[in-house]
């Protein structure tokens, strides 16, 4: 089957980044000169999805607004001769077809992805974790449906973590079967590491197949009431086969203040109209003081 539709998770609180989150969504924060959340539907786009579904929840319209056009805004930049601007809003609001559905509960991850059911249908479809942005040609998302198309099942993008990392983490119980490829036999939720069974942990990019909806239906909420996309997961695993896609590229974690400061370093640096800039001022920085 093929993956066309992307779905993209966009309703927590976002309390990591708070009290910058409190009014503005932690998705919308600037990561150099664009809101985190558009690298993500940048990448879907690359990898080949037409459709992308955005779960938000309430006082997250700033989501919708960037991707919606902007007459008057575009009508001012135009007066201005503002025109590479205008390319960029432009843009923003032309690169997919974009809908968007709300978790009216913050319920959990697993929850979240029930909201998109009658969205998806019965196809399968790409899960994306904003906080995660993925530097990557291919894009990490069209490296995993690649390993769709090639054995058939869900398939979980994971890396190495350090042994100090690995209880922070899922960590797949994995058998490698191809190039950067894992059968998946099992699923463990943030071990510790004496009894982790891999170092391998899974980021926010899945392909995942419809039946994974059934199982969400059957997984009893955890800590906290909530439903873990984990223990559907899991589920799942017991009914069919699943994978893991060891990715090739870099991973920042946009959620946390520190993740996005050194995404937007390294970002940065890799573009020729700021990197040389800021390469000198970063040489010319204190970093004994």
């Amino acid at each position: 089957m093929t993956v066309r539709k992307a779905v993209i998770l966009a309703a927590g609180h976002g309390t990591r980044m708070l009290p910058a989150s409190k009014a503005v969504p932690k998705e919308t924060l600037p990561l150099v000169d664009k809101p985190i959340i558009q690298y993500t539907v940048e990448e879907a786009v690359a990898a080949g999805l037409d459709q992308v579904i955005i779960v938000t929840s309430a006082g997250k319209r700033a989501i919708e607004d960037h991707f919606a056009p902007a007459p008057d805004l575009e009508r001012a930049l135009e007066r201005a001769g503002k025109h590479e601007a205008l390319a960029e809003v432009r843009r923003a609001s032309g690169l997919a077809d974009i809908v968007y559905t709300q978790q009216d509960e913050q319920r959990g991850i697993g929850d979240a992805v029930l909201t998109v059911r009658d969205l998806v249908g019965d196809e399968p479809f790409a899960l994306f974790f904003p906080d995660d942005v993925i530097v990557s040609d291919p894009p990490a998302a069209k490296q995993l449906v690649d390993a769709f198309a090639a054995y058939g099942g869900s398939v979980l993008a994971v890396e190495e973590v350090p042994p100090s990392e690995v209880s922070s983490y899922g960590i797949v119980d994995a058998e490698p079967i191809g190039e950067g490829v894992y059968r998946v036999q099992g699923l463990v939720e943030k071990p510790e590491p004496a009894e982790a069974p891999s170092n391998l942990g899974i980021v926010g990019r899945y392909v995942l197949t419809p039946e994974i909806f059934a199982a969400l239906d059957e997984t009893p909420p955890g800590k906290g009431g909530e439903v873990q996309i984990t223990d559907g997961l899991a589920r799942l695993l017991s009914a069919q086969p699943m994978f893991a896609c060891r990715f090739q590229g870099r991973r920042y974690d946009t959620g946390r203040p520190l993740g996005l400061l050194k995404a937007s370093v390294a970002i940065a640096l890799d573009r020729p109209d700021i990197g040389p800039d800021l390469r000198a001022f970063l040489r010319g920085l204190d970093l004994e003081g």
